[in-house]
């Protein structure tokens, strides 16, 4: 007779809401815990494991899907704007989601399989969208194209991943996991003076030299190997930077708020390192380049793309393309100017604050 499995009782978390990201197990099980989901929407926060998509309306406006069309969402992610443009299809046509993550690529398959859509008309494909020409050469010329540029909340809100400074967690950073070398490799590999280009060339980080040198006497002594570890280092770095104007104006001579101050002048800088880092450990800039490169040559004519992008390293690789190829007649028509969200939606999704559309039209 098999031994009874004794009852697993479930972690209690201290307070009125849970802090730790495997305490969320109702914001984890959207399809059981509606309600719970719901309420963390209305507050304007992102449920965890979940990603709410952006700038959706404006992106089918400017895609103009029509029934029929072949289309490649270059980043599916959670896959909120695959279902969208899904439905712009009207059950005809042909949809490809790539997605370089097999973690969570695996998950919004079954997501969109449960919706009743099947290889006739979506397939996942797991490829980095720099690849787009080959997939163009098998499948066919595209007649839209979208590329969400951002981490997905199910990665950044998960602490195994090791995308923020905001959770204890391994020093990883990688959106495919199973390739390439973690950031905590990847910082014994640099020195001072390349830890220094880095974060200036890929965050802009105005405090680069003084973080760099911290990050690599800290490694001397002991490896980084977490975020805790990192955001560590990045806070001894600036622990006595004189402030800045307008933050040192804002404080005043009040010991509290200098305190406040110097916390919020860390935490800007500990994400600008987390991006420049994670940039670095998948090759963003040089990925982004060669999709740009190869974009409208996967195009049919006419054919439309949209590009969302979240900080101005990747807008200036996007504004910088398409207009070099409308020069040359490739694109018939660019984005004049960037389209931003409304502040209805930042005030829904505060995720949404940094985000730039642009599209184009092939010729």
């Amino acid at each position: 007779m098999d031994e009874q499995q004794p009852h697993q009782r479930r972690v209690h978390y201290s307070g009125h809401y849970p802090k730790r990201f495997e305490e969320k197990y109702k914001e984890l099980q959207p399809e059981r815990y509606g309600d719970e989901v719901a309420h963390v929407l209305a507050k304007g926060n992102t449920p965890a494991g979940m990603h709410i998509p952006i700038m959706v309306e404006e992106i089918l406006d400017v895609l103009k899907i029509q029934s029929g069309e072949r289309g490649f969402d270059a980043t599916l992610g959670y896959g909120g704007h695959t279902l969208k443009m899904l439905s712009a299809l009207q059950g005809r046509g042909h949809l490809i989601g790539g997605d370089v993550d097999p973690i969570e690529g695996a998950k919004t398959e079954a997501r969109i399989r449960a919706q009743g859509y099947g290889p006739n008309i979506w397939e996942r494909r797991q490829m980095n969208f720099c690849r787009i020409d080959a997939l163009a050469a098998e499948v066919g010329p595209f007649d839209f194209v979208l590329a969400d540029l951002g981490v997905s909340s199910m990665q950044i809100d998960n602490p195994a991943r090791g995308f923020s400074y905001k959770a204890d967690g391994p020093l990883d950073l990688r959106l495919n996991p199973e390739a390439g070398i973690s950031a905590a490799a990847r910082l014994r590999e640099l020195d001072k003076d390349e830890l220094t280009g880095l974060l200036q060339t890929n965050a802009d980080e105005p405090y680069a030299a003084q973080i760099a040198r911290e990050i690599v006497r800290t490694e001397r002594r002991q490896p980084i190997t977490t975020t805790t570890d990192l955001h560590a280092a990045v806070t001894r770095a600036l622990a006595k930077v004189p402030l800045p104007p307008d933050l040192q104006a804002a404080a005043g001579y009040s010991t509290k708020k200098q305190a406040a101050a110097r916390a919020q002048l860390i935490k800007k800088s500990s994400a600008r390192v987390f991006q420049a880092l994670r940039i670095d450990v998948n090759h963003e800039y040089e990925v982004l380049y060669e999709f740009m490169e190869k974009l409208p040559y996967a195009l049919a004519p006419g054919g439309r793309a949209a590009i969302l992008t979240f900080h101005s390293g990747e807008d200036r690789i996007v504004k910088q393309a398409f207009k070099a190829y409308h020069q040359q007649g490739l694109y018939r028509a660019i984005a004049k100017d960037v389209i931003r969200p409304s502040k209805e939606e930042c005030y829904r999704n505060s995720r949404a604050h940094s985000t730039k559309l642009r599209w184009a039209v092939k010729a």
